[in-house]
């Protein structure tokens, strides 16, 4: 095991549970920090699709998703199981999906959407695309010998990123509480185990020409340049891409998206604006926003009851009248 943490000599090891950790006052945010200070928690005993609940979901600074579970009164297989339970529905968790869980979670704890919450965590901007990975990590008191051939198995054999952390709870001779955590693998062998993994599954954002290689597929070239080229020239000069669209901003905040990949020639070029943001950006009023869009435009959320500067409208060009 790899001790991340040791403490000063003359202590006493009270080999406490989880839950006795907790009785004492260590709650389980101050254990989540001491497991990784460099997670953002958005999401606490979140529900799944299969009636289970993730103790922790977290995000780090690439954006990667770290379901954390604690191991409280359960078998070695039922907590194995039930994390990697909980990642097969994690996998497939869309931005959108991850923003309302988010916001959801953080809004009411500190009254920071996603965006400002991850700006203000890690000093940088939340990625385009999120949970391109996710990690598993078990957290007891300590490990059982089966737990851990389970865990190592994973990771070694089929480069699943999975690991545990214990933790050791002393008493000083002066009566200091000190926490000792301990990692069943040293996470940069994790780090490796999964790297090949990682490094044939994320791939780059396409770049303007290749969407626009998709637009002209759907016969949409004109519609596609015409309206990027008079919004750069004159307006944006922050353009960014994922896997499926290009995003036009002011600053550190999407205002207008087109959408190649959700497009077609019988629909036309998709497109989504944040139009409370274009209306204080341009100087324009609501009204004069929506009427200039397609009649083809519906109202659209970031998530379930968003506020205004996260909402707006989607829908699709399919001429330039």
């Amino acid at each position: 095991m790899f001790l991340l943490q040791a403490f000063s000599a003359r202590l006493k090891n009270l080999s406490l549970t989880l839950n006795s950790v907790y009785k004492i006052g260590w709650s389980k945010i101050f254990l989540l920090f001491h497991i990784s200070p460099n997670l953002l928690v958005i999401g606490k005993e979140v529900q799944t699709d299969y009636a289970g609940f993730i103790d922790f979901l977290c995000l780090d600074q690439k954006g990667d998703i770290f379901i954390i579970e604690l191991k409280r009164g359960k078998t070695p297989r039922e907590v194995t199981a039930q994390a990697l339970d909980y990642a097969s529905w994690v996998k497939y968790l869309s931005n959108d999906h991850i923003t309302n869980i988010a916001n959801s979670y953080l809004i009411n704890k500190y009254n920071l959407e996603l965006d400002k919450a991850f700006q203000k965590t890690f000093k940088i901007e939340l990625p385009e695309v999120i949970n391109t990975n996710h990690h598993i990590l078990i957290v007891a008191s300590e490990i059982d010998s089966s737990s851990e051939r389970i865990i190592n198995y994973l990771s070694e054999t089929y480069s699943i990123s999975i690991n545990a952390v214990t933790f050791q709870y002393f008493l000083s001779e002066y009566g200091k509480e000190l926490l000792a955590r301990v990692f069943l693998i040293e996470p940069k062998q994790v780090e490796g185990n999964t790297q090949r993994q990682n490094n044939s599954k994320r791939q780059p954002n396409l770049s303007y020409e290749e969407l626009e290689e998709i637009a002209k597929s759907h016969g949409l070239e004109t519609i596609y340049s015409t309206i990027y080229n008079n919004l750069v020239n004159k307006y944006f000069t922050v353009v960014s891409t994922t896997r499926s669209s290009l995003s036009l901003k002011k600053g550190n905040k999407t205002i207008f998206t087109l959408i190649p990949v959700e497009s077609s020639a019988e629909k036309g070029l998709k497109f989504r604006i944040y139009t409370t943001r274009f209306s204080d950006f341009l100087g324009i009023n609501l009204e004069d926003i929506t009427n200039l869009l397609p009649a083809s435009q519906y109202a659209w959320e970031n998530y379930p009851g968003a506020t205004l500067d996260w909402s707006g409208h989607e829908g699709f060009f399919n001429n330039l009248d």
